[in-house]
């Protein structure tokens, strides 16, 4: 069973960056997602990655946000810059998709790290 851990969320101004980590024990997986969650709002997908590094992004974080992994530390990070207010989410690590990283259901979860972007 694997077990995710984020890190690196935190309070920045609008037009700051932010860094988010996520440790995997466990088996590595194939497929590695960012989604985020904020209140009142469904759960969205954000970016995801595969094992030999083709990435998917929600439009809105084009440009902005870089998803990557270290699979020899099982490690994967949401590079977050140019942060907009209506990117104030709890942001939640993925792994374990079933039906491909772009579009399937993710099986395991992190517990999520708040960030939040002021105007």
């Amino acid at each position: 069973q694997v077990r995710l851990v984020e890190s690196g969320g935190g309070s920045v101004q609008a037009g700051g960056s932010l860094r988010l980590s996520c440790s995997a024990s466990g088996y590595l997986f194939d497929c590695m997602a960012w989604f985020r969650q904020a209140p009142g709002t469904e759960r969205e997908r954000v970016a995801t990655i595969d094992v030999l590094g083709s990435t998917n992004y929600l439009d809105s974080v084009k440009g902005r946000f870089t998803v990557s992994r270290d699979n020899a530390k099982t490690t994967l990070y949401l590079q977050m810059n140019s942060l907009k207010p209506e990117d104030t989410a709890t942001y939640y690590c993925a792994t374990d998709a079933r039906g491909g990283c772009a579009t399937g259901a993710y099986i395991s979860w992190g517990q999520g790290t708040q960030v939040t972007v002021s105007a």
